[in-house]
């Protein structure tokens, strides 16, 4: 068996987090890192940067928005994924080869507000994720998907589930999106290892949210069915949120024996 340590991280801006994101690098060392929110085009990605660090890199960027990358401590391969309209409109996947094991880097929309026309276009773009995903397995029966996906799987991933009841992130159709990957057998890696509530991955910069841990989770890693039993730890690491200028979300990680 071959060891995989991934962690997925929303970074909010390569540029504002390349310093806090080659630290955290350095002291954790995972093969695979999933970035989300680059917000840097193809042609402005820190490329030398990163490979002086050790790390090759696929990833889909834009200007101001958006943008995805993997990194990797091996070469990678990178997936042309086939992308209906919806999904390929902004630059929130990239694919990746790890040995036999398809890694698919998210950003899902975050959907401003219910009943909006970007929630209905996270609804429709979510639709044809899974879709997707669908199709994949029929090729790839080892898929980890990881990322941002904006939307907390249940109450107890958020700090206070009356207040957030139906609210953006956590209303019941984004949640009947997410459910369908696990109906395709894909299991949230975290709660594989820990049952307890108020551990969050995003805290709003406003109110001193990170310090009174009014969080939600919304990072997550899915292992599909055949890498579910080889997930052998999960975890959120909280340090880098209360680090100076930090990204509003912490990193997730996973460990497998592949």
């Amino acid at each position: 068996m071959i060891p995989l340590k991934l962690a997925s991280w929303n970074v909010n801006s390569l540029r504002v987090r390349l310093d806090h994101l080659f630290l955290w690098l350095d002291s954790n060392r995972p093969d695979l890192v999933l970035l989300q929110e680059t917000k840097v085009t193809d042609a402005a990605f820190p490329l030398e940067a990163v490979t002086a660090r050790g790390y090759h890199a696929v990833f889909r960027g834009q200007k101001t928005y958006n943008g995805v990358a993997i990194l990797g401590t091996a070469p990678l391969t990178a997936i042309d994924l086939a992308l209906p309209e919806v999904l390929a409109r902004e630059q929130r996947l990239c694919a990746c080869l790890s040995a036999d094991i398809l890694v698919i880097d998210v950003y899902v929309p975050n959907g401003s507000e219910v009943g909006s026309e970007k929630y209905h276009y996270k609804l429709e773009w979510l639709h044809a994720f899974g879709t997707l995903v669908q199709s994949l397995l029929a090729t790839y029966p080892r898929i980890i998907i990881a990322g941002d996906f904006n939307i907390a799987p249940e109450d107890r991933d958020v700090y206070d589930a009356e207040t957030w009841h139906e609210a953006i992130l956590c209303s019941t159709p984004e949640r009947h999106a997410l459910q369908r990957l696990f109906e395709l057998g894909f299991a949230d890696t975290f709660r594989l290892h820990h049952r307890e509530d108020e551990r969050f991955s995003w805290w709003d910069y406003r109110a001193a949210a990170f310090i009174r841990n009014r969080g939600l989770r919304i990072d997550l890693i899915l292992a599909s069915e055949p890498l579910i039993s080889a997930c052998r730890a999960a975890d959120i690491d909280t340090v880098p949120r209360g680090w100076e200028r930090p990204s509003d979300h912490a990193p997730v990680l996973a460990e497998f024996n592949t």
